[in-house]
């Protein structure tokens, strides 16, 4: 066989592995919420043989394409916080390029280190988020929130500390996105359900608007670096978004709390393997 027709047929498998792998980072987003993306950029280092700085800019790409899609949704359904979401956003998407840069010159093992750290976050918020769910846990101290709604039409109302937490936000989640490619929904999410008194519904659809724009910064950055292998990306981004798509037909009758929980174990077993690789024990 010619090397450019074995060129050609890894090529092929390639993209076949992009499109399959971008289906389950799809269905994780439909499933568990804007914190399943966060899986992207292991699914492409352990199955493909990517580092972070390689897998993070394709994961934020078929992430951002899946929130963007979702946003839209939220938008026509008029549960995002638009003027909350601008903020954030803008914040990310300019901070985003940072990230990205960093993420080209710091070695890949502190970068897997970081990346574990940042998901066994992850795993242990959304299991005590789902935990909460679970034992109907009621905010006693609403009334303190920086972030409350108005009585009389249920937008926000901004406060200096409103402006300042969700600032704060959007900058861990724009460094964060760049620097990893994690989107930010896992910052996102907690912020928001934390600081507002937003429903469950309208923090999920704002904090994909933050995670769409947060990826148009990192990911035009990595373009601009030429840090995209885009014979990956392309296929990724296509089956993220089409399963995503799919698997909203099925999302509300199978998410809950104990999905949300076998989720975060999940995760929790992708932190240690990469924390293995990161310290050396595995390849």
């Amino acid at each position: 066989m010619a090397l450019h027709d074995i060129g050609t047929l890894v090529d092929f498998w390639l993209a076949l592995a992009g499109l399959a792998l971008g289906a389950v980072v799809g269905l994780l987003l439909a499933l568990t919420g804007a914190g399943g993306g966060i899986l992207a950029v292991p699914l492409l280092m352990f199955a493909l043989g990517l580092d972070v700085a390689q897998a993070a800019p394709i994961g934020l790409l078929a992430v951002g394409l899946a929130a963007a899609m979702s946003a839209a949704l939220g938008l026509r359904d008029g549960i995002v916080r638009y003027r909350a979401a601008m903020l954030m956003g803008g914040l990310a998407m300019g901070l985003a390029p940072l990230g990205v840069a960093a993420a080209q010159r710091v070695p890949n093992a502190p970068l897997t280190l970081a990346f574990a750290a940042v998901l066994a976050l992850s795993a242990w918020r959304m299991w005590q988020r789902a935990r909460h769910a679970l034992h109907a846990c009621a905010d006693a101290a609403r009334a303190a929130l920086p972030c409350v709604l108005d009585a009389r039409d249920g937008r926000l109302v901004w406060t200096r500390p409103c402006a300042q937490a969700l600032a704060l936000t959007g900058v861990a989640a724009g460094l964060l996105s760049g620097l990893l490619g994690v989107g930010g929904g896992f910052v996102i999410v907690p912020a928001l359900t934390r600081f507002t008194e937003l429903s469950a519904r309208s923090v999920v659809a704002t904090s994909l608007a933050v995670i769409a724009l947060a990826s148009i910064g990192g990911v035009s950055a990595a373009a601009w670096h030429g840090a995209i292998a885009w014979n990956i990306a392309l296929p990724f981004a296509v089956g993220s978004v089409a399963a995503s798509l799919l698997a909203r037909l099925i999302a509300a009758r199978v998410v809950g709390p104990r999905l949300q929980q076998g989720f975060a174990v999940v995760s929790a077993a992708v932190a240690l393997l990469l924390l293995a690789r990161g310290l050396g024990v595995l390849p």
